[in-house]
C-alpha cells in the first residue's frame, strides 16, 4: 500500500485530504510544517509527498531536497500559481490548484505513483488474461497507460500523432468531453523534441474571466488593483516546451487577441507592460465546441481559429469505437483492482454486454468512474451490470448526473423533486435557472451533488450561460 505524507498547516484541509486518500486505500501520515515533518518522519521513506506551497517556517519546496528523490506534489491557490510553476523547475513533480476537485487530486496521486513505480521497476505491468504484451496505440514515454484502442478511427489518430508530434505545428484537438483530449496532448508532447521541457496545461474554463489574461500572460506591478508585484504568466512558464489550452472555446476575446500575437510574432506582453519579450512555445488546444461556427457569430476570433487549425485531430466518441470500450474497461478494472489488492475481479457476461451497448455520453471519464464504483462495491469476483450503475434508457446523461441530482438538504432554498413528468435533464435545467440568481456556482454544484466542472460542462451542453454579474458571481 503506497505511503503518502501530507504537509499542510490548515487542519481542516489536511484532515479532509487524509480521509480522501485513506478511503482510496492509501496509507497516510501528516504534518503541519516542514520542520514537524523532519522531526517526526524519515521523509525519503514515503512514496509521495503532498505539500502546500506556503507553510510556516520553510516553504513546501524544501521537501524536494529533503525527499531525496521522493516525488513532491505541490498544492497552491490561483493567487500563487506562478510560484507553483517555479517550484516545478526546482524539482516538484507536479502542482494542483486549490480548491481542487477530489477526482482531480486522486487522478494526480495515482498518476505520480504509477510513474514512480514504472520508473523504478523493470518487470512489465500485469495484464488481463488473453491480452498480448503489445498494447495498441501510443505509449506515452512517462509510463502512463497511454491511449488504448485498436478501432480504425483510433489507428488513424495514432498515425497522425506520430507524424505531427516531431513538428512545432499548432494542433487543435476536437472531441466530446471525456474522450481523452489531454492524453493526446501529452502524447504529442512526450513524442516531440520538447519532451524534456515543461508541458503547462491550462483549463480555460476553470480560471475566472477576470484573471485569465494575468494568469496566461503575466502582469507588471500596479497593472491592476492588488498587483503588488510583477509576475510571469503561464505562457512564459512554457517557454521552450508545450502550452496546452483545454476548452479554448471559453477564452475571452481580449485574451484571444493576446494569444494570437504569441502565435504570429512569438512574443508576449505582460498586462500593464509596454515591453514585449520573445517566447518559444508550441501550442496545443482542445475543445468540444465548434470553433468555426463560433467564429461566424463573432464569439471566437476567425484569425485565431485558422492559426490553431493547422493540424486538427478528431477524437471519436466512445460509442463510435466498437470493441475498444471493453478493452478500456478491462484496463480500468486491472488498475482499480490493484489499488484494493484484489486479483479475482472480472466482468460478468451481462456487464460485458452493458459496457458494449451503453452509449457512454460521458465517454472514457464516465466509464472509468463506473468501473471504479463497481470495484469498490463488488462483494463477489464477478461484477454485474447492476454494479456499474448505468441505465441504457438514461444514456443521454453523464456519469456525474447519477450522483444525487436532487438537491441536498440544508439551506433556505427548496425545489421540487423530479417527477415522472420531469426528466433528470429537465430537472437540472429547471434547478439551475431557478437558483442561479442567488447562488454561486459552487453552491449550485454542491446542491446538485456534482463537481463544478460537471456543472460547467452541462451548462454548455444545455445552452445555459453562466451569469457573469450579480449575486451569483464568484469572488
Amino acid at each position: 500500500m503506497p505511503h503518502i505524507l501530507i504537509v499542510e498547516d490548515e487542519t481542516i484541509i489536511r484532515s479532509a485530504l487524509r480521509r480522501l486518500l485513506e478511503r482510496n486505500q492509501y496509507q497516510v501520515s501528516e504534518a503541519g510544517s516542514v520542520q514537524e515533518a523532519q522531526e517526526r518522519f524519515s521523509i525519503p521513506s514515503f512514496d509521495l509527498i503532498v505539500s502546500d506551497l506556503r507553510l510556516p517556517g520553510a516553504p513546501g519546496t524544501e521537501l524536494i531536497k529533503l525527499g531525496q528523490g521522493t516525488p513532491v506534489l505541490i498544492m497552491t491557490s490561483y493567487a500563487s500559481l506562478r510560484s507553483a510553476v517555479d517550484s516545478m523547475k526546482m524539482g516538484a513533480v507536479d502542482y494542483i490548484a486549490k480548491p481542487f476537485d477530489h477526482d482531480e487530486m486522486l487522478q494526480a496521486v495515482a498518476r505520480i505513483l504509477r510513474d514512480r513505480q514504472s520508473a523504478g521497476s523493470t518487470p512489465p505491468e500485469p495484464r488481463p488474461a488473453g491480452k498480448t504484451a503489445e498494447k495498441p496505440g501510443v505509449d506515452n514515454s512517462n509510463g502512463e497507460i497511454g491511449i488504448i484502442g485498436s478501432c480504425p478511427p483510433m489507428q488513424d489518430l495514432y498515425s497522425k500523432i506520430r507524424k505531427v508530434a516531431p513538428t512545432d505545428s499548432n494542433v487543435l484537438i476536437q472531441g466530446e468531453s471525456g474522450t481523452g483530449k489531454e492524453l493526446v496532448a501529452r502524447a504529442l508532447h512526450n513524442l516531440s523534441r520538447r519532451a524534456k521541457a515543461p508541458m503547462i496545461s491550462v483549463n480555460c474554463a476553470a480560471i475566472p474571466e477576470s484573471l485569465i489574461e494575468s494568469e496566461l500572460f503575466g502582469h507588471e506591478k500596479g497593472a491592476f488593483t492588488g498587483a503588488s508585484a510583477g509576475r510571469a504568466g503561464l505562457v512564459e512558464a512554457a517557454d521552450g516546451g508545450t502550452l496546452f489550452l483545454d476548452e479554448i472555446g471559453e477564452l475571452p476575446l481580449e485574451a484571444q487577441a493576446r494569444l494570437l500575437r504569441v502565435l504570429q510574432e512569438g512574443e508576449i506582453r505582460r498586462v500593464g507592460s509596454v515591453q514585449s519579450q520573445k517566447v518559444d512555445v508550441r501550442l496545443i488546444a482542445a475543445t468540444h465546441r465548434d470553433l468555426k461556427s463560433l467564429a461566424k457569430i463573432g464569439q471566437f476570433r476567425e484569425d485565431l481559429y485558422y492559426r490553431l487549425h493547422v493540424i486538427a485531430l478528431k477524437l471519436p466518441a466512445l460509442r463510435e469505437r466498437g470493441a475498444d470500450v471493453n478493452e478500456i474497461a478491462n484496463a480500468f478494472l486491472l488498475r482499480q483492482s490493484a489499488r484494493i489488492n484484489r486479483t479475482d475481479l472480472t466482468f460478468a457476461p451481462d456487464a460485458e454486454q452493458a459496457i458494449r451497448h451503453y452509449s457512454w455520453p460521458g465517454n472514457v471519464r464516465e466509464l472509468e468512474n463506473a468501473v471504479e464504483r463497481a470495484v469498490i462495491l463488488s462483494e463477489s469476483p464477478e461484477i454485474s451490470a447492476e454494479l456499474l450503475g448505468i441505465d441504457i434508457e438514461l444514456s443521454d446523461l453523464e456519469d456525474d448526473d447519477f450522483i444525487g441530482l436532487a438537491p441536498q438538504s440544508g439551506g433556505g432554498n427548496t425545489s421540487h423533486e423530479p417527477t415522472e413528468d420531469l426528466s433528470l435533464e429537465d430537472y437540472f435545467q429547471h434547478f439551475v435557472l431557478e437558483h442561479q440568481d442567488h447562488m454561486t456556482e459552487t453552491e449550485l454544484a454542491r446542491k446538485l451533488g456534482v463537481s463544478r466542472k460537471c456543472l460547467w460542462e452541462r451548462r454548455q451542453r444545455l445552452g445555459i450561460p453562466r451569469r457573469k454579474t450579480g449575486v451569483a458571481s464568484e469572488s
